[in-house]
């Protein structure tokens, strides 16, 4: 919520707005003075962006639920000349603020009879203009794929079962972990998928009756393959088909009685909404909070109040009180324990189905099913190329589970290309992936060699294995490798199979994706570590760092970790800069610095260019901000690439890998002729990328336009816009395209292609 606070006040003070805090939610707007009601400033709102919670506060109001409170709130917004208001909450708090703008001229003329203000203000204040932006960790709002707090949220969840699954397996533990929701299962759905825990209990999808003995002979399956723990997840507010709660200590309980198993409950209570908030919620929320102002400035008083939404990677405006009706919808689905529909109605906005659909297939399957498995004539090889990134393994977990559930014979490739050239290729089975999702890395093994040298070594372990399709999981080698196999079909029967690559990279410089598996992880080791030395300089003299990340000539992880961590630069090759822009930065600083700003934060990618280094800039920045501030400088490196990968790229690893899987099995069953896999058209070998709202099979060939080959880097990236919004923040002077800014849309339109992704994308 912070980083919404901080985004609204400082893109409201660059268009020439005066900004208030309303401190205490509704509360301090009926209460009124000085304290509640506060003009903001640009320093107020200064190291705010790494703060959990909300510094301006948040009550519940009852006194605003009447028609007395809402004309006090009404008396003191007049008083100071608010017409526009910025909320922040869930249903009830935007449901409030509607009634409140529906009810405004009303209240005016109230005033006005009571003598407390003139004619004049009821003329110059006519109407009140709102937008809303969903802050709940539930994400149990319609109309947005994720709420701010969301992924902060799924954060906490994950660091508590990583750590419990080492206690658990150390001890031959069954652990139940209670999250938060008690209308909506997203948080527990999301955290057992990422997790790879063996059940999930949640209110949309009560379990079906006889639920109790599937899951212990779920659990005892488990076990009896060698695993040395249980995860099993429950949503605070799961029930079962007659209505009754199902709690942790149900599910614990149950488990020792029918299995006698070592079982302890965690309730995680209310740590999920504490602690620093994620990279990606900074971004969301930053987002958000500059398209609400863009949106207050464009409304009139005949536009509905709206919501600001995240749709794919796109921010759209959605009628208010439609997204409101639409989640009410759901609840009183819920109660009549129509639960399909609520199911439906959930699942068209935050894809719980298309969640739920997936975990079923990632789960151990029964002794006697496992006999039908792998009974097809189709192999399937998968292996990671280039660089390691955080969630490969939840993505070739995903491949090989899904590939056995469909009934193939799956593969594990060591070590890329070189691996299949030397015949480092052996099945992979279901239990050789178990615990593998929040492995950092790459268990696989991975290197950045091509394969056209070794064309005829992979041609001939492909024979030996009867290869019928291929998943390639990696960065720009895999896209170049892919290519190259593309190419060698001619010459070799052996590549005419369904061949599809995952893009998976730090760096996000893939052509055809706006995302790549990694890069969520790699920006938040970017912003703790910002974060941290920011800290660093607390209580010091004021000091500017330059911190150096890694990219190659790709400026994502500068440009977007700036946005996140509140840099006041960052430099990368994709937007050319010379000495006077670098003068012109430290000018800016110094300024700022003069102030009561502390701190200053300048980012560099890498190769963003060969003279001005980052010593250059260091010592450019020492010299010219000597007797103002001094400075320090830090090469993050390889500390991007490591640690364990974050919710989000768990996720959507998981979940592009299963559809990878699909569609592989898909064209294998359409090329089958006579006995054998036979691709040779373009359409059958893919990148299957993220491109705005959709997740869209793209064939590699047609990719070839989009490529900057030399910088190895896509042509045109979408995250380029996003800069402005960090000069914006960062006080600079610049033009903000409000072309590319949300549009109001339809509840009923806003309804995605079936290939769409249910994770936000930053």
């Amino acid at each position: 919520m912070n980083a919404a606070v901080r985004a609204v006040v400082r893109m409201g003070i660059y268009v020439g707005a005066k900004v208030y805090f309303i401190r205490e939610g509704y509360q301090g707007m009926v209460d009124g003075g000085e304290e509640n009601i506060k003009e903001a400033s640009w320093e107020s709102v200064s190291s705010m962006l790494q703060m959990g919670g909300t510094v301006i506060g948040s009550a519940r109001c009852k006194e605003f639920r009447s028609h007395e409170g809402r004309l006090k709130a009404a008396h003191n917004l007049v008083q100071r000349g608010i017409t526009n208001l910025c909320v922040i909450g869930g249903d009830g708090s935007l449901t409030g603020a509607n009634l409140f703008r529906e009810e405004w001229s009303g209240l005016l003329e109230e005033l006005v009879q009571q003598g407390l203000i003139d004619e004049d203000a009821v003329q110059k204040y006519s109407a009140l203009h709102i937008v809303g932006m969903v802050g709940s960790i539930d994400n149990d709002f319609c109309g947005t794929d994720m709420t701010i707090g969301t992924d902060s949220a799924l954060h906490r969840i994950i660091e508590v079962v990583d750590a419990i699954m080492t206690t658990a397996q150390s001890h031959q533990r069954t652990f139940v972990l209670e999250v938060m929701g008690r209308h909506c299962g997203y948080l527990a759905l999301v955290s057992a998928l990422a997790c790879g825990a063996d059940w999930v209990l949640i209110p949309e999808m009560p379990p079906e009756d006889g639920w109790e003995e599937k899951m212990c002979q779920k659990l005892s399956a488990t076990r009896s393959r060698g695993s040395r723990l249980n995860i099993i997840i429950v949503a605070e507010g799961a029930i079962d088909r007659h209505g009754k709660a199902i709690t942790g200590s149900v599910v614990k309980d149950l488990v020792v009685r029918c299995l006698g198993f070592d079982t302890r409950v965690t309730i995680l209570g209310h740590v999920q909404r504490g602690g620093t908030p994620s990279a990606f919620d900074r971004i969301l929320a930053s987002r958000m909070g500059v398209e609400a102002v863009i949106a207050l400035l464009e409304t009139t008083a005949n536009t509905p109040a709206c919501v600001v939404s995240l749709c794919g990677n796109q921010a759209v405006r959605l009628p208010l009180m439609e997204c409101v009706q639409m989640t009410q919808e759901v609840q009183k689905a819920m109660d009549e324990k129509k639960f399909e529909e609520a199911v439906k109605l959930r699942g068209r906005y935050i894809h719980i189905t298309n969640h739920c659909s997936g975990f079923a297939q990632l789960q151990p399957q029964p002794p006697a099913q496992y006999e039908i498995l792998g009974t097809s004539n189709f192999n399937i090889a998968v292996l990671n190329v280039g660089a390691p990134a955080a969630g490969m393994n939840a993505a070739v977990r995903s491949a090989v589970r899904v590939g056995i559930s469909e009934g193939h014979k799956m593969f594990a490739v060591n070590d890329g290309f070189e691996g299949f050239y030397k015949g480092q290729i052996k099945e992979i089975k279901w239990a050789d992936v178990g615990g593998w999702t929040g492995q950092g890395g790459s268990l696989l093994g991975t290197k950045r060699t091509l394969p056209a040298k070794y064309v005829e070594k992979i041609a001939e372990q492909m024979r030996a294995h009867n290869i019928n399709a291929l998943l390639v999981i990696g960065g720009f080698e895999a896209y170049l490798g892919l290519m190259e196999l593309l190419e060698a079909r001619s010459n070799y029967e052996e590549f005419c199979i369904p061949m599809c690559m995952l893009p998976a990279t730090i760096s996000n410089n893939v052509p055809g994706t706006d995302l790549s598996i990694g890069a969520d992880t790699a920006l938040n080791s970017i912003v703790e570590t910002c974060d941290r030395i920011k800290q660093s300089a607390s209580g010091t003299k004021r000091r500017v760092f330059i911190i150096e990340t890694m990219g190659g000539y790709c400026g994502y992880l500068a440009s977007v970790g700036g946005l996140a961590a509140g840099a006041d630069a960052a430099y990368i090759y994709e937007e050319p800069f010379d000495i006077r822009d670098l003068q012109s930065n430290v000018e800016h600083l110094t300024e700022k610095m003069k102030g009561a700003i502390q701190r200053g934060l300048v980012l560099r990618n890498e190769n963003s260019n060969e003279n001005y280094t980052t010593d250059f800039i260091y010592q450019l920045y020492s010299e010219e901000g000597r007797g103002v501030f001094d400075c320090r400088k830090n090469v993050l490196g390889h500390m991007q690439q490591g640690g364990a990968p974050s919710p989000f790229d768990r996720n959507f690893g998981t979940k592009i890998s299963a559809k990878a899987m699909l569609w592989l099995t898909k064209k294998m069953n359409e090329t089958f002729r006579q006995g054998r896999v036979f691709a040779n058209t373009e359409d059958t070998c893919c990148l299957l990328g993220m491109r705005r709202r959709a997740l869209v099979f793209q064939p590699v060939v047609q990719l070839k336009d989009e490529t900057d080959f030399v910088h190895r880097i896509p042509k045109e990236q979408w995250w380029l816009k996003l800069r402005p919004l960090m000069k914006i923040l960062a006080k600079y002077k610049t033009s903000y395209d409000v072309s590319d800014s949300g549009q109001l849309e339809h509840v009923v339109r806003n309804i995605r292609p079936k290939e769409s992704d249910p994770s936000g994308a930053m």
